[in-house]
């Protein structure tokens, strides 16, 4: 079952605060790999090993053996050997890498997807929580996580991640998704990501589109809108980035057809997803203030802001626009080479009306809000493969991690 699998993945992790939920994991946390030379191996010497350590791993081993070590034996164990090498700094981090890998090399189920949040958020129960947005119009409930730091919840500024918005657009699942596993497992290890948590309140909807992303998996692969029944139309589906209300009476920018890719809807935000992610931004705002809000889409490699509905209107703040997003496209150039065009949404790509960005920089009030158009430029589109998952997930968390940090000001 891919359940189990999840748990087993998930779980087990090394490190600090993890939850369990039949009986308590082992944290490997700051746990060494010590490769031991022994003078001679007496039964006393095997019993003060087995002792002093974790675990042997290679047993029977004649000329070295290597040994798991808590940090506190450290020191005693390699004073067993003729001499020892550390060939394993920390073992947690090695497993938490190894987990990481595991998911994010592939495409899973939705089940999965909602799976892999509750296990992530139950090993880290002191700082996240599993919140929701409203339901779509077939009844599922779209989930997504909150994540803090010092000071508690909703103390700090909001920065909100919207994912999936687009039903075929996978990779933006996996990418939000990897923007909450970084930033839960790294907060007790990694400097630089606790100032980011101890900073803002992080709210991450990794699949807003849930309806439309089932049929994707079940029916059509390139499916886009969501799944909702028009009433004056035998076709289906409205497009959730056209349906925001603000600016959605502008023409030009989305199609009044239903049958349409881009189908805004019958009237402003009559969508059942944009009901609910409308009342989150909104909620947001008028508690401590959105200060970064990030709509990840694919294809294009693009990071766009306000205003899709005029290419000639600007915002109050474009050049500190620019500045995050150049900032951002020369840190995701810096891990692969991947290249990014910046500019704001009408001018730069094409006209949208009704879309996330224009609402959440007006109504919603945020300082910042952008588009990313994930890898790639066409050659795959929508079906970017399983092999480019990681090193789309990297680079786009050192784009995140370059706005965020000058966000902060």
């Amino acid at each position: 079952m891919r359940s189990f699998f999840l748990t087993s993945l998930l779980l087990p992790l090394a490190l600090a605060g993890v939850v369990p939920r039949v009986e308590e994991k082992v944290d490997y946390s700051g746990f060494k790999v010590l490769r031991l030379t022994l003078a001679d191996v007496t039964e006393e010497l095997e019993a003060q090993i087995d002792e002093l350590t974790a675990h042997v791993l290679n047993p029977g081993k004649a000329e070295f053996l290597d040994v798991v070590v808590s940090p506190d034996n450290v020191d005693a164990v390699a004073a067993l050997a003729v001499d020892s090498v550390v060939i394993t700094e920390d073992v947690g981090l090695a497993l938490e890498e190894e987990n990481d890998q595991v998911w994010f090399t592939a495409y899973h189920p939705y089940a999965d997807h909602l799976t892999f949040l509750r296990d992530l958020q139950a090993g880290f129960t002191a700082n996240s929580e599993i919140i929701t947005a409203g339901t779509s119009s077939q009844g599922r409930v779209l989930t997504g996580i909150h994540i803090w730091g010092s000071g508690g919840k909703g103390s700090k500024p909001a920065v909100l991640f919207h994912g999936t918005v687009h039903a075929r657009e996978w990779i933006s699942t996996m990418t939000t998704e990897y923007m909450a596993w970084q930033l839960l497992t790294k907060y007790g290890t990694d400097t630089s990501v606790k100032a980011l948590v101890d900073k803002f309140d992080f709210y991450i909807m990794t699949i807003v589109n849930p309806d439309g992303f089932v049929y994707t998996q079940t029916t059509d692969r390139l499916w886009r809108k969501n799944r909702q029944t028009v009433s004056t139309s035998s076709c289906v589906g409205r497009d959730n980035n056209r349906n925001w209300p603000y600016k959605w009476e502008v023409t030009g920018g989305a199609s009044t057809s239903p049958c349409s890719e881009t189908y805004k809807g019958l009237a402003a935000g009559d969508a059942p997803e944009n009901k609910g992610m409308v009342a989150q931004v909104n909620a947001l705002r008028d508690a401590r203030g959105i200060r970064l809000y990030i709509d990840f889409h694919s294809y294009g490699q693009y990071i766009l802001w306000p205003y899709g509905y005029s290419c000639s209107l600007r915002t109050e703040n474009d050049a500190q626009h620019r500045s995050l997003a150049t900032s951002a496209a020369s840190a995701i150039r810096a891990v692969s080479g991947t290249s990014y065009t910046i500019g704001p949404a009408c001018s730069t790509l094409y006209a949208t009306t009704g879309d996330s960005t224009d609402y959440t920089d007006v109504p919603g009030n945020a300082t910042y809000s952008y588009t990313y158009e994930l890898r790639d430029t066409g050659n795959n589109g929508f079906t970017l493969p399983a092999s480019q998952i990681k090193p789309t997930v990297v680079e786009t968390w050192a784009g995140v991690v370059s706005m965020l940090r000058a966000a902060e000001a």
